[in-house]
């Protein structure tokens, strides 16, 4: 489930796993683990080597109940600091380094590899697991993905939330490690009109046609699916 901030992809990637007994991965919060310890450590996140020169030092775990997903840092549970503003405008920054990227997407392969999960993120069907059964690519208009962030954070407006997210979606789609895009092979949603339970829904419809077609498996990283289609819902 890869998409930009703000189109809902922790909710209906959490709503989905529940829905097919399967276990959740939320990549995003690995980032922004990540980047809470820089700061934490004093590193200067505008950095990029002092950045790549400590990415090795903290130690990441990921919970992965969709009902309850945890997230630690060197035994620390980090789930509410890292949601905070400071972390939120420098994420983008510590994810385009290519060390972080490379230490983390080794994490993330390593929880897929066992079976049986949603992701969610940005680069997951184009990098880290390309060759996923079903591959979801959510989006949603700019006014829309505001509106849903500044309800989930205090202290905040729509209009202060639409030029983060557009400086956000900027720094994602231009870096030059993993950056933001919708991969080969994908089903583009647009969830603007829609309500969370009808994008789920959605979803879960795309996994029942696929496995209906004989066409969930798993595949191989080196044989991506081609082409991409396309689906615009409306409610």
């Amino acid at each position: 489930m890869d998409g930009p901030s703000g189109s809902g992809k922790s909710s209906v990637s959490r709503g989905v796993a529940r829905a097919l007994g399967l276990r959740y991965l939320d990549t995003g919060a690995m980032y922004r683990a990540m980047t809470w310890w820089m700061l934490q450590q004093g590193v200067d996140v505008a950095d990029a080597a002092a950045v790549a020169a400590r990415s090795g030092e903290p130690v990441i775990v990921s919970g992965t109940d969709p009902d309850g997903p945890a997230i630690r840092v060197d035994g620390a549970d980090v789930a509410a600091p890292i949601r905070e503003a400071q972390v939120t405008g420098a994420v983008s920054a510590v994810a385009a380094v290519p060390e972080v990227r490379v230490r983390l997407v080794a994490l993330q392969r390593e929880i897929i590899g066992a079976g049986g999960i949603v992701v969610e993120g940005r680069d997951i069907g184009t990098v880290v697991w390309p060759q996923a059964a079903v591959k979801i690519y959510l989006t949603a208009s700019a006014e829309a993905r505001a509106l849903r962030r500044s309800a989930e954070l205090s202290g905040t407006t729509a209009e202060a939330q639409q030029a983060a997210m557009a400086r956000r979606d900027t720094l994602d789609s231009t870096r030059k490690t993993d950056p933001l895009s919708m991969a080969d092979g994908a089903v583009e949603l647009d969830t603007t009109p829609l309500t969370l339970e009808e994008v789920i829904d959605a979803v879960l419809s795309v996994v029942a046609e696929r496995r209906s077609s004989g066409d969930e498996s798993e595949g191989r990283a080196d044989e991506p699916r081609s082409g991409r289609d396309r689906v615009n819902e409306r409610a």
